[in-house]
């Protein structure tokens, strides 16, 4: 898109996601089998015809920067086709990122060139499907200075995120990040109205919000925008965008591939910020009709691509309602309603259910995993069991959390020590 310049936000630390976050950035953890978080955001940038790319990095970066690297590369810089990532470099000062706008603030520079006029500022760990291009179109139209994406959500899910009025032009008239006591929608009584955390700022409006030391969009900059300006709009995710794909339906034996002009995720979006956020966003990629689908072909979720063979079900392995990543080897074993991620061995006997297992991990006979998340190169032990007993969970040092996701870190070593530890 001509004269516009993209920022996406993959410097935060991610606490609450501990101990996914022990060791990468939240912007890199896996989703999806073989996603990462910072798959999705990008994916919708490169759907949308985005070709001019920064992504600001800053909490445990290393393997987020490699998997940029290595899974996106795009074109030629010389053709004005880049991603690039952008450490914290401690621009102003001594300080790192204290927050979203501190941080773009920081790297303004990156805006302040002669053909750019809007930046679009995304963050790297949302899960959901956008056409940026029909929100340039909406900014544009309404002649904003900035324009939020905003998405409808539950009165009683609104205390984690900025809520949002409107008048009846969508023009901005009251905002407050994580209220106690949200204000919900005149139409709609039981929503509220909420930031995704997607804004197109003019670059003159941008540069003018920055000028002071504020420290977050929506804890600071939007707030203090109330008032003050009358060119604040806000869009409508759920009605405005419109994402074309195909649905793959199977008919009298026939397996048929229909267009549709708006598929039915076009309005998801979650905010994976928490252990059960992101479970439970997982899980609605499991099942026949999932609520994310992964499986469109005119927008596909681009990643990298680890060099491995197809996966495989031998010895009666079984795997109803489940997504198999490449690599994966269950031999004899039944996985039900779970994620398996590249490389995974499932073996005879085993049984893994409503669970989400990382890279390499290894699954040994008669093991059991239930309502579980396992990081990477981990192994469960023959007839150790995980996901069954919250308090040997916590004493081999796994998260767990209030609604029974266990949570297997890195590395773990999984034997049967129930009664030792007992």
């Amino acid at each position: 898109m001509d004269g516009l310049l993209t920022i996406i936000m993959a410097g935060g630390a991610g606490e609450r996601l501990q101990p996914l976050t022990r060791e990468r950035a939240k912007a890199a953890v896996p989703f999806g089998g073989k996603f990462r978080l910072i798959d999705f955001t990008l994916s919708n940038c490169v759907n949308s015809g985005l070709r001019q790319i920064y992504i600001l990095t800053q909490y445990l970066s290393e393997s987020l920067n490699k998997h940029v690297q290595d899974g996106w590369s795009i074109s030629s810089a010389g053709l004005g086709d880049f991603i690039y990532c952008v450490p914290a470099q401690q621009k102003l000062g001594n300080e790192w990122y204290r927050g979203t706008a501190d941080a773009v603030r920081q790297n303004l520079n990156l805006a302040r060139r002669a053909n750019v006029e809007n930046v679009l500022i995304l963050s790297g760990d949302h899960i959901y499907k956008m056409n940026y291009q029909q929100l340039l179109n909406y900014h544009r139209t309404k002649k904003a200075g900035l324009t939020i994406s905003a998405i409808r959500v539950k009165k009683e899910q609104a205390s984690s995120l900025g809520i949002m009025e409107t008048d009846p032009d969508n023009r901005l008239i009251g905002f407050e990040e994580k209220p106690a006591n949200p204000k919900t929608m005149t139409e709609a009584p039981e929503h509220c109205l909420a930031s995704m955390g997607v804004y197109i700022f003019k670059v003159g409006t941008l540069l003018e919000a920055l000028q002071g030391n504020e420290d977050d969009f929506g804890k600071d900059i939007i707030p203090g925008m109330i008032g003050k300006r009358s060119d604040v709009f806000v869009y409508d995710y759920e009605k405005e965008n419109k994402i074309e794909d195909y649905i793959i339906q199977v008919k009298e034996g026939r397996r048929e591939r229909i267009l549709v002009d708006r598929i039915h995720d076009s309005g998801y979006w979650r905010d994976v910020g928490t252990i059960d956020a992101y479970y439970e966003a997982s899980m609605d990629l499991v099942g026949v009709e999932p609520a994310f689908n992964l499986y469109g072909g005119k927008w596909p979720i681009r990643t990298y691509q680890r060099p491995l063979p197809p996966a495989k079900c031998v010895l009666g392995g079984h795997v109803p309602e489940s997504i198999v990543s490449e690599g994966v080897i269950v031999s004899g074993g039944t996985v039900w309603n779970s994620i398996l991620s590249p490389g995974v061995v499932v073996e005879r006997g085993a049984v893994v259910e409503q669970s989400i297992i990382f890279d390499d991990v290894v699954i040994e006979p008669g093991a059991r995993v239930k309502k579980a998340i396992i990081d990477k190169e981990s192994m469960v032990r023959a007839g150790a069991s995980v996901g069954f007993n919250r308090e040997i969970d916590k004493a081999r040092g796994c998260t767990v959390t209030d609604s029974g996701v266990t949570v297997v870190p890195k590395g773990s070593d999984i034997g049967r020590t129930e009664i030792a530890l007992l």
